[in-house]
């Protein structure tokens, strides 16, 4: 299976990417635990359906040291007991800011007063961009249809 456009083979679409992903880098210098990081890259697409991603971010936090129990229970995150309060936090504001749609207000206070509980303005502020440019990643492989099962750790260490 091909995709449907090559995101980095094509001219324009690999010159967006290089700024959009280039967030990467202010992600990994920021406070917000790596491990976070990697639990809220992988709820988000998990709910935007983006195999390419979930594969991804699975092998990249395996490759960390990431636990697979934790990481085969992060869709079921509400009833698993292995994810601090903060990291429920953090992954409470990944749904709610990924289903926006579903919620006619937006993200709810009660959830957004969990968040800052456990993390400073610019832990934050590195969560809702992280949210942001997730969702905007899962939706540009699952419109091109980009195919999974093949990423390597580290394969895309360029854009972060």
């Amino acid at each position: 299976m091909d995709a449907r456009l090559n995101l980095l083979g094509n001219p324009v679409a690999a010159k967006s990417l290089k700024y959009i992903l280039s967030a990467g880098k202010v992600f990994s210098e920021s406070t917000l635990p790596a491990a976070t990081q990697q639990l809220v890259t992988l709820r988000v697409s998990q709910i935007n359906g983006c195999g390419v991603c979930v594969d991804m971010h699975t092998k990249e936090a395996a490759h960390a040291g990431e636990t697979s129990v934790r990481l085969n229970l992060v869709a079921a995150w509400r009833e698993a007991t292995v994810f601090t309060e903060a990291e429920r936090a953090a992954l409470e504001l990944a749904e709610q800011g990924t289903r926006i749609a579903d919620a006619a207000g937006g993200v709810p206070d009660e959830v957004w007063a969990k968040a800052a509980k456990h993390y400073d303005e610019d832990q934050l502020a590195v969560l809702v961009l992280l949210i942001a440019v997730m969702n905007t990643v899962n939706r540009l492989n699952v419109i091109v249809q980009q195919p999974v099962g093949d990423y390597q750790p580290g394969q895309h260490a360029q854009f972060g």
